[in-house]
Protein backbone atom coordinates (compact mmCIF):
# COMPACT_ATOMS: atom_id res chain seq x y z
CA UNK A 1 0.00 0.00 0.00
CA UNK A 2 1.27 3.67 -0.78
CA UNK A 3 2.21 5.87 2.36
CA UNK A 4 0.42 8.68 2.80
CA UNK A 5 2.13 12.25 3.04
CA UNK A 6 3.94 13.08 6.56
CA UNK A 7 1.85 16.02 6.76
CA UNK A 8 -1.42 14.38 6.09
CA UNK A 9 -0.23 11.44 8.32
CA UNK A 10 -0.17 13.71 11.14
CA UNK A 11 -3.54 15.66 10.38
CA UNK A 12 -5.49 12.21 10.60
CA UNK A 13 -3.66 11.67 13.89
CA UNK A 14 -4.58 15.21 15.34
CA UNK A 15 -8.16 14.30 14.51
CA UNK A 16 -7.98 10.94 16.02
CA UNK A 17 -6.73 12.53 18.93
CA UNK A 18 -9.33 15.37 19.40
CA UNK A 19 -12.20 12.57 18.66
CA UNK A 20 -10.67 10.39 21.40
CA UNK A 21 -10.62 12.91 23.62
CA UNK A 22 -13.74 14.35 22.94
CA UNK A 23 -15.66 10.66 23.63
CA UNK A 24 -13.28 10.75 27.25
CA UNK A 25 -15.52 13.50 28.05
CA UNK A 26 -18.53 12.68 27.02
CA UNK A 27 -17.83 9.30 29.05
CA UNK A 28 -16.70 11.30 32.19
CA UNK A 29 -19.79 13.62 32.06
CA UNK A 30 -22.10 11.07 31.62
CA UNK A 31 -20.86 9.58 35.09
CA UNK A 32 -20.83 12.93 36.53
CA UNK A 33 -23.18 13.45 39.51
CA UNK A 34 -26.66 15.27 38.74
CA UNK A 35 -28.22 17.56 40.41
CA UNK A 36 -31.78 16.58 42.33
CA UNK A 37 -33.90 19.21 42.94
CA UNK A 38 -36.30 16.97 44.82
CA UNK A 39 -37.58 17.64 48.32
CA UNK A 40 -38.91 14.61 50.01
CA UNK A 41 -41.76 14.45 52.43
CA UNK A 42 -40.23 14.80 55.55
CA UNK A 43 -41.95 11.26 56.85
CA UNK A 44 -40.28 9.20 54.17
CA UNK A 45 -36.68 9.96 56.17
CA UNK A 46 -36.42 6.45 57.61
CA UNK A 47 -39.56 4.49 55.42
CA UNK A 48 -39.80 0.73 54.79
CA UNK A 49 -42.16 -0.03 51.50
CA UNK A 50 -44.14 -2.71 51.77
CA UNK A 51 -45.78 -4.04 47.90
CA UNK A 52 -49.47 -5.01 48.80
CA UNK A 53 -51.13 -7.28 46.68
CA UNK A 54 -54.58 -7.24 47.29
CA UNK A 55 -56.02 -10.02 44.84
CA UNK A 56 -53.61 -12.66 46.16
CA UNK A 57 -53.36 -11.22 49.83
CA UNK A 58 -56.33 -13.51 51.12
CA UNK A 59 -59.19 -15.83 49.73
CA UNK A 60 -61.60 -13.03 49.42
CA UNK A 61 -59.18 -10.82 47.77
CA UNK A 62 -60.82 -7.79 48.82
CA UNK A 63 -60.07 -4.35 50.39
CA UNK A 64 -62.46 -5.64 53.42
CA UNK A 65 -60.48 -9.11 54.48
CA UNK A 66 -56.34 -7.04 53.84
CA UNK A 67 -57.43 -4.41 56.32
CA UNK A 68 -57.87 -7.12 58.92
CA UNK A 69 -54.00 -7.28 57.99
CA UNK A 70 -52.88 -3.75 58.87
CA UNK A 71 -52.08 -4.12 62.62
CA UNK A 72 -49.93 -6.76 61.73
CA UNK A 73 -47.86 -4.84 59.10
CA UNK A 74 -47.68 -2.14 61.76
CA UNK A 75 -46.32 -4.10 64.26
CA UNK A 76 -43.88 -5.34 61.53
CA UNK A 77 -42.54 -1.49 61.38
CA UNK A 78 -43.43 -1.02 57.83
CA UNK A 79 -45.19 2.48 57.33
CA UNK A 80 -45.36 3.08 53.44
CA UNK A 81 -48.13 0.79 51.69
CA UNK A 82 -47.53 0.82 48.02
CA UNK A 83 -50.78 -1.21 46.48
CA UNK A 84 -50.67 -2.68 43.51
CA UNK A 85 -53.19 -1.24 41.11
CA UNK A 86 -56.32 -1.30 42.31
CA UNK A 87 -58.04 0.00 39.39
CA UNK A 88 -60.80 -1.58 36.93
CA UNK A 89 -58.98 -4.65 35.20
CA UNK A 90 -60.29 -4.74 31.15
CA UNK A 91 -62.26 -7.71 30.21
CA UNK A 92 -61.28 -7.08 26.26
CA UNK A 93 -58.48 -9.42 25.39
CA UNK A 94 -57.50 -9.69 28.69
CA UNK A 95 -55.29 -12.56 29.80
CA UNK A 96 -56.26 -15.53 32.20
CA UNK A 97 -59.29 -15.67 34.19
CA UNK A 98 -58.94 -11.76 36.16
CA UNK A 99 -56.84 -10.25 34.38
CA UNK A 100 -53.41 -8.14 34.54
CA UNK A 101 -53.80 -5.57 37.24
CA UNK A 102 -51.70 -3.43 34.78
CA UNK A 103 -54.22 -3.06 32.15
CA UNK A 104 -56.37 -0.55 33.34
CA UNK A 105 -60.42 0.63 32.37
CA UNK A 106 -60.83 3.77 34.83
CA UNK A 107 -58.18 5.70 36.36
CA UNK A 108 -60.35 7.20 38.51
CA UNK A 109 -62.45 4.40 39.95
CA UNK A 110 -61.59 1.02 41.96
CA UNK A 111 -61.37 -2.82 40.63
CA UNK A 112 -65.22 -3.95 42.00
CA UNK A 113 -63.57 -7.24 42.45
CA UNK A 114 -61.63 -5.95 45.30
CA UNK A 115 -64.27 -3.66 47.20
CA UNK A 116 -66.17 0.23 46.78
CA UNK A 117 -64.69 2.93 46.66
CA UNK A 118 -65.90 3.42 50.46
CA UNK A 119 -63.64 0.22 51.03
CA UNK A 120 -60.73 1.77 49.43
CA UNK A 121 -61.44 5.10 51.86
CA UNK A 122 -61.87 2.44 54.86
CA UNK A 123 -58.48 1.20 54.65
CA UNK A 124 -56.96 4.44 53.74
CA UNK A 125 -57.94 6.15 56.65
CA UNK A 126 -57.20 2.64 58.66
CA UNK A 127 -53.22 3.36 57.64
CA UNK A 128 -53.34 6.83 57.98
CA UNK A 129 -55.00 6.25 61.84
CA UNK A 130 -51.78 3.56 62.36
CA UNK A 131 -49.38 6.69 61.36
CA UNK A 132 -48.78 4.55 57.92
CA UNK A 133 -49.07 6.46 54.31
CA UNK A 134 -50.45 4.90 51.02
CA UNK A 135 -49.12 4.74 47.78
CA UNK A 136 -50.84 3.38 44.17
CA UNK A 137 -49.58 2.04 41.80
CA UNK A 138 -49.74 4.63 38.48
CA UNK A 139 -49.81 2.92 35.19
CA UNK A 140 -48.97 5.74 32.00
CA UNK A 141 -47.99 3.72 29.29
CA UNK A 142 -50.89 2.12 28.32
CA UNK A 143 -54.87 0.81 28.95
CA UNK A 144 -57.04 -1.64 28.57
CA UNK A 145 -58.49 -1.96 25.15
CA UNK A 146 -61.77 -0.99 26.14
CA UNK A 147 -60.56 2.23 28.58
CA UNK A 148 -63.79 4.86 28.18
CA UNK A 149 -60.59 7.00 26.44
CA UNK A 150 -60.66 4.66 23.44
CA UNK A 151 -63.61 6.19 22.97
CA UNK A 152 -63.69 9.42 24.35
CA UNK A 153 -60.07 10.61 22.82
CA UNK A 154 -59.28 7.72 20.63
CA UNK A 155 -56.81 10.50 19.29
CA UNK A 156 -54.74 10.10 22.41
CA UNK A 157 -53.18 6.51 21.39
CA UNK A 158 -50.64 5.53 19.28
CA UNK A 159 -52.36 4.04 16.09
CA UNK A 160 -50.36 1.01 13.98
CA UNK A 161 -50.30 1.73 9.57
CA UNK A 162 -53.52 1.02 9.70
CA UNK A 163 -55.10 3.59 12.05
CA UNK A 164 -55.79 1.00 14.70
CA UNK A 165 -54.96 0.83 18.24
CA UNK A 166 -51.65 -1.15 18.82
CA UNK A 167 -50.16 -2.90 22.25
CA UNK A 168 -46.72 -1.30 23.39
CA UNK A 169 -44.14 -2.28 20.63
CA UNK A 170 -41.58 -4.68 21.03
CA UNK A 171 -43.86 -6.39 24.12
CA UNK A 172 -46.15 -9.48 24.41
CA UNK A 173 -48.69 -7.08 26.11
CA UNK A 174 -51.17 -7.62 24.20
CA UNK A 175 -54.49 -7.01 26.80
CA UNK A 176 -52.65 -2.89 26.52
CA UNK A 177 -52.77 -0.63 24.09
CA UNK A 178 -49.90 2.44 24.07
CA UNK A 179 -51.13 5.68 24.73
CA UNK A 180 -49.32 8.88 23.51
CA UNK A 181 -47.52 10.93 25.34
CA UNK A 182 -47.07 13.88 22.96
CA UNK A 183 -50.58 14.82 23.57
CA UNK A 184 -50.66 17.60 26.36
CA UNK A 185 -54.42 17.15 27.08
CA UNK A 186 -53.30 13.23 28.07
CA UNK A 187 -50.70 15.00 30.16
CA UNK A 188 -53.60 17.05 31.65
CA UNK A 189 -55.60 14.27 32.18
CA UNK A 190 -53.32 11.90 33.74
CA UNK A 191 -52.12 15.21 36.40
CA UNK A 192 -56.05 15.52 36.96
CA UNK A 193 -56.48 11.58 37.88
CA UNK A 194 -53.80 11.49 40.05
CA UNK A 195 -54.86 14.94 41.62
CA UNK A 196 -58.40 12.65 42.27
CA UNK A 197 -56.45 10.55 44.62
CA UNK A 198 -54.10 12.71 45.99
CA UNK A 199 -57.26 14.86 47.42
CA UNK A 200 -58.83 11.61 48.64
CA UNK A 201 -55.92 11.32 50.71
CA UNK A 202 -52.98 9.05 48.88
CA UNK A 203 -49.83 9.52 49.91
CA UNK A 204 -47.46 9.24 46.47
CA UNK A 205 -47.31 6.69 43.59
CA UNK A 206 -45.34 3.88 42.15
CA UNK A 207 -45.28 4.54 38.58
CA UNK A 208 -45.07 1.61 36.28
CA UNK A 209 -42.71 1.78 33.29
CA UNK A 210 -42.47 5.44 32.95
CA UNK A 211 -40.11 4.93 30.05
CA UNK A 212 -42.33 6.25 26.76
CA UNK A 213 -43.23 9.64 29.03
CA UNK A 214 -41.62 12.51 29.16
CA UNK A 215 -39.76 13.59 32.05
CA UNK A 216 -40.48 17.15 32.15
CA UNK A 217 -43.79 16.01 32.74
CA UNK A 218 -43.52 14.27 36.28
CA UNK A 219 -41.66 17.99 36.86
CA UNK A 220 -45.28 19.53 36.40
CA UNK A 221 -46.97 16.54 38.11
CA UNK A 222 -44.71 16.75 40.94
CA UNK A 223 -45.21 20.49 41.38
CA UNK A 224 -49.57 19.89 41.49
CA UNK A 225 -49.28 17.11 43.48
CA UNK A 226 -46.96 18.74 46.42
CA UNK A 227 -49.63 21.65 46.05
CA UNK A 228 -52.17 19.38 47.63
CA UNK A 229 -49.78 17.65 50.02
CA UNK A 230 -46.28 16.08 50.16
CA UNK A 231 -46.16 12.89 47.92
CA UNK A 232 -43.64 10.34 47.74
CA UNK A 233 -43.30 9.52 43.69
CA UNK A 234 -41.24 6.05 42.80
CA UNK A 235 -39.91 5.41 39.27
CA UNK A 236 -40.32 1.76 38.32
CA UNK A 237 -36.98 2.57 35.76
CA UNK A 238 -33.17 2.81 36.68
CA UNK A 239 -32.35 6.15 34.46
CA UNK A 240 -31.22 9.06 36.97
CA UNK A 241 -32.69 11.81 34.76
CA UNK A 242 -36.19 10.63 36.52
CA UNK A 243 -35.10 11.95 39.87
CA UNK A 244 -34.07 15.43 38.78
CA UNK A 245 -36.80 16.68 39.23
CA UNK A 246 -39.97 14.46 39.45
CA UNK A 247 -39.35 11.39 41.38
CA UNK A 248 -38.04 10.96 45.21
CA UNK A 249 -37.00 7.46 44.50
CA UNK A 250 -35.80 4.42 41.48
CA UNK A 251 -35.34 1.04 40.90
CA UNK A 252 -32.02 0.12 41.84
CA UNK A 253 -32.76 -2.69 39.12
CA UNK A 254 -28.93 -3.61 38.44
CA UNK A 255 -27.91 -3.92 42.03
CA UNK A 256 -30.80 -6.55 42.01
CA UNK A 257 -29.78 -8.41 39.42
CA UNK A 258 -26.30 -8.63 40.85
CA UNK A 259 -27.12 -9.88 43.85
CA UNK A 260 -28.88 -13.06 42.27
CA UNK A 261 -25.63 -13.31 40.47
CA UNK A 262 -23.50 -13.22 43.51
CA UNK A 263 -25.62 -15.75 45.00
CA UNK A 264 -25.31 -18.20 42.33
CA UNK A 265 -21.62 -18.19 41.78
CA UNK A 266 -21.69 -16.11 38.74
CA UNK A 267 -20.29 -12.86 40.16
CA UNK A 268 -18.00 -12.17 43.20
CA UNK A 269 -18.06 -9.56 45.95
CA UNK A 270 -15.22 -7.54 43.74
CA UNK A 271 -18.68 -6.76 41.21
CA UNK A 272 -20.08 -5.18 43.88
CA UNK A 273 -17.32 -3.11 45.04
CA UNK A 274 -17.42 -1.95 41.48
CA UNK A 275 -21.29 -1.22 41.61
CA UNK A 276 -21.26 0.98 44.35
CA UNK A 277 -17.72 2.84 42.78
CA UNK A 278 -20.23 3.48 40.01
CA UNK A 279 -23.39 4.48 42.35
CA UNK A 280 -21.79 6.83 44.43
CA UNK A 281 -20.19 8.87 41.75
CA UNK A 282 -23.39 9.35 40.19
CA UNK A 283 -26.44 9.22 42.12
CA UNK A 284 -26.05 12.57 44.51
CA UNK A 285 -26.61 11.22 48.50
CA UNK A 286 -30.23 13.09 48.59
CA UNK A 287 -31.65 10.52 45.65
CA UNK A 288 -33.73 7.00 46.93
CA UNK A 289 -32.89 4.27 45.14
CA UNK A 290 -35.45 1.45 45.66
CA UNK A 291 -33.61 -2.06 47.46
CA UNK A 292 -35.11 -5.19 46.94
CA UNK A 293 -34.83 -8.91 47.20
CA UNK A 294 -38.02 -9.44 45.40
CA UNK A 295 -41.11 -7.71 44.06
CA UNK A 296 -44.35 -8.88 42.27
CA UNK A 297 -42.27 -9.14 38.75
CA UNK A 298 -39.22 -10.87 40.31
CA UNK A 299 -41.53 -13.40 42.00
CA UNK A 300 -44.29 -14.05 39.28
CA UNK A 301 -41.62 -14.65 36.82
CA UNK A 302 -38.09 -14.83 37.25
CA UNK A 303 -38.34 -16.86 40.97
CA UNK A 304 -39.00 -17.19 44.41
CA UNK A 305 -36.27 -15.30 46.86
CA UNK A 306 -35.10 -19.05 48.10
CA UNK A 307 -34.49 -20.25 44.22
CA UNK A 308 -32.49 -17.00 43.55
CA UNK A 309 -30.71 -16.33 46.35
CA UNK A 310 -30.75 -19.56 48.66
CA UNK A 311 -28.56 -19.25 51.46
CA UNK A 312 -27.50 -15.53 50.82
CA UNK A 313 -30.88 -14.14 51.08
CA UNK A 314 -30.38 -12.84 55.21
CA UNK A 315 -26.75 -11.78 54.05
CA UNK A 316 -28.59 -9.44 51.65
CA UNK A 317 -31.57 -8.29 53.56
CA UNK A 318 -28.88 -6.94 55.65
CA UNK A 319 -27.57 -5.02 52.76
CA UNK A 320 -30.86 -3.61 51.64
CA UNK A 321 -31.28 -2.41 55.29
CA UNK A 322 -28.19 -0.98 56.25
CA UNK A 323 -27.02 0.15 52.89
CA UNK A 324 -27.73 3.95 50.86
CA UNK A 325 -31.42 2.99 49.85
CA UNK A 326 -34.88 2.76 50.99
CA UNK A 327 -36.10 -1.31 51.44
CA UNK A 328 -39.02 -2.78 50.24
CA UNK A 329 -41.16 -6.32 51.16
CA UNK A 330 -42.96 -7.79 48.88
CA UNK A 331 -46.41 -9.45 49.97
CA UNK A 332 -45.63 -12.65 51.63
CA UNK A 333 -41.98 -12.36 51.93
CA UNK A 334 -41.82 -11.74 55.72
CA UNK A 335 -43.65 -15.21 55.91
CA UNK A 336 -41.35 -17.01 53.69
CA UNK A 337 -43.25 -17.23 50.50
CA UNK A 338 -42.20 -20.16 48.44
CA UNK A 339 -44.40 -19.98 45.76
CA UNK A 340 -43.98 -17.78 42.34
CA UNK A 341 -47.70 -16.43 42.57
CA UNK A 342 -49.88 -16.53 39.18
CA UNK A 343 -50.40 -13.41 37.71
CA UNK A 344 -53.54 -13.86 35.90
CA UNK A 345 -55.90 -16.25 38.45
CA UNK A 346 -56.18 -16.07 42.14
CA UNK A 347 -53.45 -17.82 44.09
CA UNK A 348 -53.65 -17.08 47.67
CA UNK A 349 -50.94 -16.35 49.95
CA UNK A 350 -50.35 -18.71 52.91
CA UNK A 351 -50.23 -16.45 56.59
CA UNK A 352 -47.52 -17.48 58.85
CA UNK A 353 -44.89 -16.88 60.97
CA UNK A 354 -41.39 -18.27 59.54
CA UNK A 355 -37.59 -17.35 60.69
CA UNK A 356 -38.04 -14.79 58.42
CA UNK A 357 -40.65 -12.70 60.31
CA UNK A 358 -38.56 -11.79 63.68
CA UNK A 359 -35.50 -11.08 61.08
CA UNK A 360 -37.47 -8.69 58.98
CA UNK A 361 -38.80 -7.02 62.20
CA UNK A 362 -35.33 -6.62 63.88
CA UNK A 363 -34.15 -5.04 60.73
CA UNK A 364 -36.61 -2.75 60.43
CA UNK A 365 -35.98 -1.47 63.72
CA UNK A 366 -32.12 -1.20 63.51
CA UNK A 367 -33.15 1.06 60.51
CA UNK A 368 -35.33 3.31 62.06
CA UNK A 369 -33.65 3.68 65.13
CA UNK A 370 -30.51 4.24 64.07
CA UNK A 371 -30.11 7.76 62.44
CA UNK A 372 -26.95 6.84 60.08
CA UNK A 373 -29.37 4.16 57.88
CA UNK A 374 -31.85 7.09 57.29
CA UNK A 375 -32.66 7.60 53.77
CA UNK A 376 -30.98 9.84 51.11
CA UNK A 377 -29.92 12.78 53.19
CA UNK A 378 -31.96 11.91 56.26
CA UNK A 379 -28.82 9.43 56.74
CA UNK A 380 -25.00 8.77 56.41
CA UNK A 381 -23.07 8.00 53.18
CA UNK A 382 -21.59 4.48 53.20
CA UNK A 383 -17.87 4.00 53.55
CA UNK A 384 -16.01 1.15 51.95
CA UNK A 385 -14.03 -0.91 54.61
CA UNK A 386 -11.50 -2.58 53.32
CA UNK A 387 -10.32 -6.17 54.73
CA UNK A 388 -7.76 -9.33 53.76
CA UNK A 389 -10.69 -10.78 52.37
CA UNK A 390 -12.37 -7.87 49.92
CA UNK A 391 -13.22 -10.51 47.30
CA UNK A 392 -15.74 -12.36 49.67
CA UNK A 393 -16.72 -9.71 52.38
CA UNK A 394 -18.38 -6.77 51.68
CA UNK A 395 -17.66 -4.27 54.71
CA UNK A 396 -18.76 -0.83 55.10
CA UNK A 397 -19.86 1.82 57.48
CA UNK A 398 -21.99 4.93 57.75
CA UNK A 399 -22.89 7.86 60.17
CA UNK A 400 -25.10 10.43 61.07
CA UNK A 401 -24.83 12.85 64.13
CA UNK A 402 -23.08 10.79 65.98
CA UNK A 403 -24.80 7.83 65.19
CA UNK A 404 -22.80 4.80 63.45
CA UNK A 405 -23.46 1.55 61.77
CA UNK A 406 -20.88 -0.81 60.59
CA UNK A 407 -21.19 -4.25 58.50
CA UNK A 408 -19.69 -7.13 57.52
CA UNK A 409 -20.99 -9.54 55.04
CA UNK A 410 -19.80 -12.81 53.89
CA UNK A 411 -20.95 -12.83 50.72
CA UNK A 412 -19.73 -16.54 49.82
CA UNK A 413 -20.28 -20.11 50.94
CA UNK A 414 -17.05 -20.31 52.67
CA UNK A 415 -16.34 -19.14 56.44
CA UNK A 416 -13.66 -16.33 56.72
CA UNK A 417 -11.47 -14.67 59.35
CA UNK A 418 -11.94 -10.88 58.74
CA UNK A 419 -9.18 -8.46 59.55
CA UNK A 420 -10.56 -5.19 58.51
CA UNK A 421 -8.34 -1.71 58.48
CA UNK A 422 -10.37 0.44 60.99
CA UNK A 423 -7.37 2.65 62.42
CA UNK A 424 -10.07 5.52 62.11
CA UNK A 425 -12.74 3.97 63.74
CA UNK A 426 -12.86 3.16 67.39
CA UNK A 427 -15.01 2.92 70.21
CA UNK A 428 -17.59 0.96 72.24
CA UNK A 429 -20.31 -0.92 70.13
CA UNK A 430 -22.53 -3.95 70.32
CA UNK A 431 -22.93 -6.54 67.79
CA UNK A 432 -26.72 -5.60 67.02
CA UNK A 433 -28.16 -9.63 66.59
CA UNK A 434 -26.34 -11.35 69.19
CA UNK A 435 -25.86 -8.25 71.40
CA UNK A 436 -22.10 -9.19 72.05
CA UNK A 437 -19.95 -5.96 73.50
CA UNK A 438 -17.21 -5.59 71.11
CA UNK A 439 -14.57 -2.62 70.81
CA UNK A 440 -13.37 -1.50 67.20
CA UNK A 441 -10.95 -1.88 66.02
CA UNK A 442 -11.02 -5.05 66.96
CA UNK A 443 -8.09 -7.33 68.76
CA UNK A 444 -8.48 -10.18 67.06
CA UNK A 445 -9.92 -11.41 63.72
CA UNK A 446 -13.56 -11.11 62.72
CA UNK A 447 -14.67 -14.80 62.02
CA UNK A 448 -18.41 -14.62 60.18
CA UNK A 449 -19.57 -17.95 58.95
CA UNK A 450 -20.59 -18.51 55.05
CA UNK A 451 -23.40 -16.11 54.05
CA UNK A 452 -22.86 -14.60 57.67
CA UNK A 453 -23.10 -11.19 58.54
CA UNK A 454 -22.24 -8.50 61.35
CA UNK A 455 -23.86 -5.33 62.62
CA UNK A 456 -22.24 -3.24 64.34
CA UNK A 457 -23.65 -0.03 66.40
CA UNK A 458 -22.34 2.70 68.32
CA UNK A 459 -22.84 6.32 69.42
CA UNK A 460 -20.38 8.90 69.89
CA UNK A 461 -17.64 7.83 67.16
CA UNK A 462 -16.11 9.44 63.96
CA UNK A 463 -13.83 8.68 61.46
Amino acid sequence: MEKLPLSLTLFILAILITMAACTAVASKKETKPFVSDVVHPEWSKNSVLYEVNVRQYTPEGTFKAFAEHLPRLKSLGVDVLWFMPTFPVGSLNKKGELGSYYSVRDFMAVNPAYGTMDDFMDVLNKAHELGMKVMLDWVPNHTSWDNKLTVEHPEWYVKDKTGKFTPPIGTDWTDVIQLDWSKKELQDYMIDAMSFWVKMGVDGFRVDHPHNTPVAFWDRARTTLSAIKPVLLLAEIEDPKFLEKGFDMNYAWEMHHLMNSIAQGKDSVKALVKYYNTEWSVYPNNVYRLQFLTNHDENSWAGTIDSLMGDAQKAYACLIFTAQGVPLIYSGQEVCLDKKLKFFVRDTIKWDSCSMTGFYRSLISLKKQNKALWNGDFGGKMMKIKTNKDNRVFAYSREKDENIVVVFLNLSKKSVAVKPSMEMLNGDFTEYFSGTKTTLPFADSLRIEPWGYKIFAGNGFHF
